[in-house]
């Protein structure tokens, strides 16, 4: 049994924040502070006092996606990695993006040499990460994504998987602590692949976090 990868996208394979503010300075007057705090709080009209409100910041993550993909670009050395893991491993993309969106995302990503199953998901990944380890057979398994609010849900729904936090933009690394429920942090494809390589060829799954501790 092959062991399994099941990585983010955004920020992780490719830059998306730094191409958002772009989008939002160029056609929406919006100045978006990259690590200031939530999207929310970090994304502001000049024409008005405050941050916008929930609603309106959805909307624009909407707008983006699949519309302004094309903008985005690809994380150093992660189309590499996962050349070389593909060689040993399945590999998944697991992407918070609406259904609509999985053919852009497939198609973007293999203009970048990267082709592999996209699977879109809403909400916390923990559940869909457990179905994709059970489907795969429950190999040894790791996770990599930049939102501490995922490794607590693949904790807890599948804490048997090993947890990578990884953020590639470095105005966000520089202002994110690393995801309590993570079992490492590592912001560069080089050696996130050595440590990913390193837990397959261990063949164990991940220690609980009592453990890791």
């Amino acid at each position: 049994m092959r062991p399994l990868l099941i990585t983010d996208c955004d920020e992780v394979l490719l830059h998306m924040v730094k191409h958002f503010r772009t989008w939002l300075d160029e056609h929406h007057d919006i100045d978006f502070a990259i690590g200031a705090g939530d999207f929310q709080q970090s994304m502001r009209r000049r024409d008005r006092e405050g941050p916008l409100e929930g609603e309106e910041m959805w909307s624009l993550l909407r707008d983006f996606f699949p519309r302004e993909m094309h903008r985005q670009t690809l994380v150093p050395h992660a189309a590499e990695a996962l050349g070389e893991l593909a060689e040993i491993a399945d590999i998944v993309v697991l992407t918070n993006l609406h259904d609509e969106c999985q053919q852009p995302r497939l198609e973007q990503l293999a203009a970048f040499g990267i082709n592999h199953r996209v699977v879109c998901n809403q909400g916390g990944k923990g559940e869909p990460v457990a179905r994709l380890v059970a489907e795969f057979g429950d190999p040894v398994t790791v996770f990599v994504d930049d939102l501490p609010v995922h490794h607590a849900s693949v904790a807890r729904h599948a804490p048997q998987v090993h947890r990578l936090h990884m953020v590639s933009e470095p105005e966000l690394a520089g202002a994110m602590p690393a995801a309590p429920q993570a079992h490492v942090r590592i912001d560069d494809w080089r050696e996130a692949q050595a440590w990913i390589a390193a837990r397959f060829a261990a063949g164990q799954p991940a220690p609980t976090l009592k453990e890791h501790a």
